[in-house]
């Protein structure tokens, strides 16, 4: 494995420490008015995350060439703690257990397809501007 400087290690904790609180507050928030029944939260952070992974990279990566630093803080770290897919799969499975089949099969297809509508949204907005 090759050696990873200090300052990227640094970056992507840095971000994900940041990414992770916003996941927990912003999906303490959804759940306050949509309620628990369905996981309101974890597919909201995941669709917004999936729509800021496609702006930050066009921005970072494609527009501003920005040291890798930058994307690495911001795309692995932040966006990677504030995103949830082992939370969806523990939602999935757990509702497949609970005889939930219908919601779980519906909470899948929308995350999928909302996300990756979301980062094709985001990569479009991003280019667009």
């Amino acid at each position: 494995m090759p050696a990873i400087e200090l300052s990227k290690i640094l970056a992507v904790a840095l971000g994900g420490a940041l990414g992770a609180t916003g996941r927990m507050l912003c999906g303490a928030w959804v759940a306050s008015f949509a309620g628990k029944t369905f996981p309101w939260g974890t597919l909201t952070v995941n669709v917004v995350g999936s729509f800021l992974i496609g702006i930050l990279y066009v921005v970072l990566v494609e527009r501003l060439r920005t040291p890798e630093i930058w994307p690495d803080f911001a795309i692995i770290g932040l966006l990677g703690g504030f995103t949830t897919f082992s939370a969806f799969s523990l939602d999935t499975v757990s509702m497949m257990t609970h005889g939930e089949t219908l919601e779980a099969v519906s909470y899948v297809l929308a995350s999928v397809l909302l996300c990756l509508v979301s980062t094709a949204s985001g990569l479009w907005l991003a280019r667009l501007i």
